[in-house]
């Protein structure tokens, strides 16, 4: 036999090897059925004021719609009133007018994002009960989105220039010019002398606006002067991600947490003190559970706020989800099958998707010792290669349930979304 069929035989082998490993199955409870609930009933606890909603996927409808069917069931019966998109902060603030005024559409408003995984019908669904909700409600009744992340530029670039056209013309003039080259379709190719330059720009904005608060508060408002620093605080962190590239994923789940911290601050001012954050489930669990092994926005959250954050996961069992083929910009469908002790305890029951409370479980001396055990729970990005699926650990983190969530979503199956053109 030749070198390269030997070649192939050995990596046949390790392939079924690997896919065989990773489809090991757990065993399915009896009486599982008791320790869920829909997604309509989930009882958060009354000290809370955050809560995380993690996804195991990026390209699973099943996911992107749970964003809409939760949150309204927390509008509903918990009073929250502020929904935060792992999704961009300036471009955020597009759909937040479109809820509250009905500037534009909800379909332009979820473009602002500039982010593919969200042009979807779920998420323009999403977009537009909140604004249909906001029509009949009071003011003190009305919701609110917000995006904490920090991956592009022009939106807040944007919101921060229209401030100082409000509050300083002959700033806004020099502003304007200075940042001129800092754009979403320019920022990759800028050198790292030009972003030091960008940073240092932007660092003057920020002691321009400290130094000149009390003038600026007079010309506009408290809340619009907030947004404009918050707006630099942004560009500046979206800088600070090309200069540390190689601290990239560490840096943006701290700046996640810290945006986040803003958000809630701000709105608790306001007398909104109940926030739903949605994310990716790496994002969203408390125990920085990631290979990468970085600190998630999770852990942040839940050293700051402790038992007040509430941290929901999901899982499936069967997913055919949509995401982009690693190094193009193809998008493809991929099927995955995920076993681990916790969601093959549930495999039996009859409906696809359920909640399972964790702290409902420790009735139950099986499902206790399982959420208390590490699993290999889904979570896949928004960048998939075929050869992935041979090997768990490339689209699963391995976590002790319990101790990165206060409850699960799972999916039994799951099928993907359409990214709209």
């Amino acid at each position: 036999m030749s070198l390269s069929k030997i070649g192939s035989v050995v990596i046949l082998a390790i392939s079924l090897f690997f896919l065989l490993v990773g489809c090991g199955r757990g065993k399915a409870i009896d009486d599982a059925a008791q320790y869920l609930s829909p997604v309509e009933k989930i009882n958060i606890p009354e000290n809370v004021k955050v809560i995380g909603f993690g996804e195991a996927t990026h390209g699973n409808s099943e996911f992107q719609k749970l964003k809409k069917d939760l949150f309204e069931t927390l509008v509903l019966n918990e009073k929250v009133r502020v929904f935060v998109l792992e999704g961009d902060f300036g471009g955020a603030q597009k759909i937040n007018q479109f809820i509250l005024d009905g500037t534009g559409s909800a379909e332009e408003a979820v473009y602002a994002l500039d982010y593919n995984i969200y042009k979807t019908e779920q998420m323009i669904d999403l977009v537009q009960w909140m604004h249909d909700y906001n029509l009949t409600v009071n003011e003190e009744e009305k919701v609110y989105f917000y995006g904490n992340d920090m991956q592009r530029y022009d939106y807040s670039k944007k919101g921060l220039l229209d401030y100082y056209d409000m509050v300083n013309d002959d700033r806004a003039k020099k502003y304007t010019k200075q940042l001129e080259h800092v754009s979403n379709d320019t920022m990759r190719d800028l050198t790292m002398k030009q972003l030091e330059d960008v940073e240092n720009k932007i660092d003057n904005i920020i002691l321009n606006l400290q130094e000149n608060q009390a003038t600026y508060v007079e010309s506009s408002s408290p809340d619009a002067y907030a947004f404009a620093l918050q707006y630099a605080q942004v560009m500046k962190q979206r800088t600070q991600l090309f200069l540390n590239e190689k601290d990239y994923t560490k840096l943006r789940d701290q700046y996640l947490a810290e945006n986040l911290q803003w958000i809630v601050d701000f709105e608790t001012s306001n007398g909104h003190d109940k926030i739903f954050i949605s994310a990716h489930n790496g994002h969203i669990e408390k125990t920085s559970a990631s290979l990468a092994d970085y600190k998630s926005m999770g852990n942040y959250l839940d050293e700051v706020y402790g038992e007040d954050y509430f941290a929901i996961g999901t899982d499936f069992i069967d997913s055919t989800f949509q995401a982009l083929k690693g190094g193009s910009t193809e998008r493809e469908n991929y099927k995955v099958e995920n076993h681990n002790e916790l969601v093959d305890a549930f495999s039996e029951v009859e409906q696809n998707i359920f909640y399972v409370d964790f702290k409902k479980t420790l009735e139950s001396e099986e499902l206790s010792a399982i959420i208390a055990k590490e699993q290999k729970m889904a979570n896949i990005g928004d960048e998939f290669q075929p050869w992935y699926k041979l090997m768990k650990m490339f689209y699963t983190i391995k976590m002790v349930p319990n101790e990165a969530y206060d409850g699960i979503i799972i999916v039994k199956k799951a099928t993907p979304t359409i990214v709209l053109e």
